[in-house]
Order: structure tokens, then C-alpha cells, then sequence
């Protein structure tokens, strides 16, 4: 049986340690060759997979040590494949496109704010092409920040569009973060704008 534990000590010289098992709080002696192999170099506090089994005078010890993320790269989970993951995130589209069909339902927004919608959204892309053309060939970049203004303005479905079609800002964990912010941002205030005009 397989168990979790955290190497508590280490002697790198010498090449052993104890690991401390999670439930049962016990340290357990393990030797540098228990490691299973490309594990690198142990660290304390690292958390491990290990089996128990007894050693020399009964003492027991790990083997088949194997650590967490490692092991974690191994499991057969598929990843979601590019597609799908696309799918899921242009969903964004159709959504939105339902809250503007019951906003105009509900308070008939002027149509000039579709045409905004239209126009920043292709503005966003040829933005975004561009910004990936120069990244290719060494060339003097388009802020971020440019990106988010013209995402904020309602140009956010041509930003998916580009990041989906050409693998363009598509990785970026930090930049997605402030991305999908402008997203919910522009949708709450086109809500807002909608409802102000028909009260004027």
C-alpha cells in the first residue's frame, strides 16, 4: 500500500533521511537509491508517494519513492485537448450575445452600440495580428495595456477570436487574468449603459 509522506530530515552527504507519513505521523528511514530515478535531488519538505516495507533488525523503510508532481505527470488523465478548451472559452460569445438580446428585449439599447461592438472587435484583432507578427520578427510590441483598453471598449470577441485562431495571448496566465476582467467589466457596463439610456 502506497502512502504520502513529507521528507522531515535529510543528509545529502550521506545520502538518506526519514520521510513522516501523513496519517499516521511515523518517520520511516529511506536511502538516496529508493528514489525512483530523474527524481532530482530531495529536498525537506517535500511532499513524496512511497511503499513501506521492513528493513535490516525490522525497522522499516520506503521504497519506490516517487515524488508528488512527478507522479501527478504520470497519471492517466487525458489533458483537455486545444479544441475543447477553445470551445469552452469562445462560449463567452453566445452568452453575451443572449444578455444583449434581453437587454435590447428589455430596454432597447440605440443601435450604434452594436456597431461599436463590430468595429472594436475587428480593430482588437488586426490589433492582435499585428502584435504576434512583430513578436515573430524581433519588432517593437503592442502594450498590454493597449490590448486591455481595446478589450475594455468592447472589442473583447475579436481579442477571443485572435487568441484562439492565432495562438496569440492565449498562454499568458497573467495577462488572461486581467483579460477576462475587461470581459465581465464591458458586460456589466453595456448592462448599465442599456438601462441608463432607456430611462433618459
Amino acid at each position: 500500500m502506497r502512502v504520502k509522506g513529507i521528507l522531515k530530515k535529510w543528509n545529502d552527504e550521506r545520502g538518506f533521511g526519514f520521510l513522516e507519513t501523513d496519517e499516521t505521523r511515523v518517520e520511516v528511514f529511506v536511502h538516496v537509491k529508493s528514489f525512483a530515478p530523474r527524481t532530482g535531488r530531495p529536498q525537506i519538505g517535500d511532499t513524496f508517494f512511497f511503499d513501506i516495507e521492513p528493513g535490516p533488525a525490522g525497522k522499516r523503510r520506503a521504497a519506490n519513492v516517487e515524488r508528488l508532481k512527478a507522479l501527478r505527470a504520470r497519471m492517466d488523465v487525458r489533458p483537455e485537448s486545444p479544441r475543447r478548451r477553445a470551445s469552452a472559452t469562445l462560449l463567452a460569445i453566445p452568452v453575451f450575445g443572449i444578455v444583449y438580446a434581453v437587454a435590447v428585449h428589455l430596454w432597447k439599447p440605440p443601435a450604434w452600440i452594436a456597431l461599436v461592438y463590430l468595429i472594436a472587435s475587428v480593430v482588437t484583432f488586426l490589433t492582435y495580428a499585428v502584435d504576434k507578427s512583430a513578436a515573430r520578427r524581433g519588432r517593437w510590441r503592442v502594450e498590454e495595456a493597449t490590448l486591455h483598453l481595446l478589450a475594455l471598449a468592447g472589442g473583447w470577441p475579436g481579442a477571443l477570436l485572435a487568441q484562439q485562431f492565432l495562438r496569440h495571448k492565449s498562454a499568458k496566465i497573467e495577462f488572461l487574468r486581467v483579460f477576462w476582467v475587461t470581459v465581465v467589466a464591458n458586460a456589466v457596463g453595456f448592462v448599465a449603459l442599456s438601462h441608463w439610456l432607456m430611462r433618459r
